[in-house]
């Protein structure tokens, strides 16, 4: 990746709100987690049900679901179960309850919830369970930008390139990859070069290893 394009990567995660959201059906809960979380700086969003939480848009930034376990309607494990199923991007997910047991908790974190507080929690418990699901949140969210911009660059290669790209990461000689592929030694060479440049590599080590990040390392086929 150029300098440019991870200096407004940084820049526009910098600029993104880092967003808690409260899903619980006790006001005062709701009133109480919300004035604590905005006091370390966070934009909280809370709701009374799991089917209000699933109806309002997920905001861009960084996020996290304190989410309470039982609830009137939809519980939380529930909604935890749904949120796989929809396939939506996945958040961090930090339960609280004031019934919990070993199964439950066993159950919440088998499915990806990063925390399972017991009310009632320490203020500083929950303050660090939330930075932690944040910033989690924020590396995921990282790395799938930063897989999407190579996905775009591995897709600006023309087949030639791509094929070229194979047979290096085979560890193949300029002069191999030209026998190989029927044409010139220059050829594959500038083929060679304009691959590495649109896939922003210093070296074929890099190069080789952002092909693996993409899944298109492969054995090059030998007619």
């Amino acid at each position: 990746m150029h300098p440019a394009t991870a200096s407004s990567t940084g820049s526009r995660a910098a600029r993104e709100p880092r967003v808690a959201y409260i899903v619980d059906d006790d006001e005062l809960v709701r009133s109480a987690l919300g004035s604590l979380l905005r006091s370390i700086d966070l934009e909280v969003r809370a709701f009374d049900s799991t089917e209000a939480f699933l109806a309002a848009p997920r905001a861009d930034g960084p996020s996290c679901l304190v989410l309470d376990v039982r609830l009137r309607g939809q519980s939380g494990l529930a909604l935890q179960q749904s949120l796989l199923q929809l396939g939506r991007p996945p958040i961090p997910i930090i339960f609280m309850t004031g019934h919990g047991d070993i199964a439950m908790t066993v159950k919440a974190m088998k499915a990806g919830a990063v925390d399972f507080l017991s009310k009632p929690f320490r203020d500083q418990d929950m303050i660090d369970a939330v930075t932690a699901a944040l910033d989690s949140d924020a590396r995921r969210a990282d790395a799938e930008r930063k897989l999407l911009a190579l996905r775009s660059c591995w897709n600006s290669l023309t087949p030639r390139e791509r094929a070229v790209t194979q047979h290096v990461a085979a560890g193949l000689m300029n002069k191999q990859i030209a026998d190989r592929l029927g044409i010139a030694e220059i050829t594959a060479k500038i083929h060679r070069g304009q691959a590495m440049r649109k896939m922003n590599s210093r070296s074929v080590a890099e190069l080789v290893r952002k092909m693996e990040a993409l899944g298109v390392v492969q054995e090059p086929h030998f007619a």
